[in-house]
């Protein structure tokens, strides 16, 4: 039998304030559970509870007002931290047209390589899409993503060849952070086919983890041709 991990005393407490900010049953500025009761909840000492606190303050999803109490903070991440432009508005910028075909919405299980990324148990239980975006009719990005249930329950729900994956999670889930690595990669075959790449081309792949609300909200692959595309930035 496979040894289920166990979660830190902290991170339960930690979660179970996530989950009611994420389900809006606490709102902006409403009054969180005081440290004394929420190591009564759990049966834990004051300095777990504390640990929890401090490291959603740290992630600014509380504050705490010293003589007053801890309350749900005001959400700036998607604001204060990063801007990650969907594909569509930067087809948009082009003066080009947008346009998508959705190839896959799922639910799925998380392998080792996702568990891990996630941190979840291996076979956990996740949302996977893959949708491929055209620009003026011809393929450009292939977006295979897969998205934790709890920052977006509804994502197997939602239409998208009207609005993309990246555009309905920025609005669901504030982004609170996010990392990524570009490579140049021969894509599998099923990757070149979306793309009409002949064989032995090389493809650009922008491999990216979000997070939101202090977990992992998900973790996508974007595959581009080489010859089509190329990424650009500015500081």
């Amino acid at each position: 039998m496979r040894d289920i991990p166990t979660v830190p005393a902290y991170d339960r407490v930690k979660r179970y304030v996530l989950d009611r900010i994420q389900r809006g049953e606490w709102q902006e500025g409403d009054a969180v559970p005081g440290e004394e009761a929420l190591a009564r909840t759990f049966g834990v000492s004051r300095m777990t509870v504390n640990r929890a606190m401090r490291e959603l303050r740290d992630e600014q999803i509380v504050e705490r007002v010293q003589g007053s109490g801890t309350y749900v903070a005001q959400q700036k991440y998607q604001a204060t931290l990063v801007e990650i432009r969907n594909i569509a508005e930067e087809i948009a910028a082009r003066g080009h047209t947008h346009s998508s075909t959705l190839h896959t919405l799922e639910r799925g299980v998380a392998d080792e390589t996702l568990a891990r990324a996630f941190g979840v148990r291996t076979g956990a239980r996740l949302f996977h899409s893959v949708v491929v975006h055209c620009e003026n009719g011809r393929p450009i990005q292939v977006e295979d993503r897969w998205v934790h249930p709890k920052v977006a329950p509804d994502y197997l729900r939602q239409d998208f060849t009207t609005q993309t994956p990246n555009a309905y999670l920025m609005r669901e889930a504030p982004l609170q952070g996010v990392s990524f690595v570009i490579e140049a990669v021969v894509p599998p075959s099923w990757i070149a086919r979306q793309l009409h790449m002949p064989a032995g081309e090389w493809s650009l792949v922008l491999r990216r983890q979000t997070h939101s609300m202090g977990r992992v909200a998900s973790v996508a692959a974007m595959w581009h041709p080489a010859s089509r595309y190329q990424f650009a930035g500015r500081f």
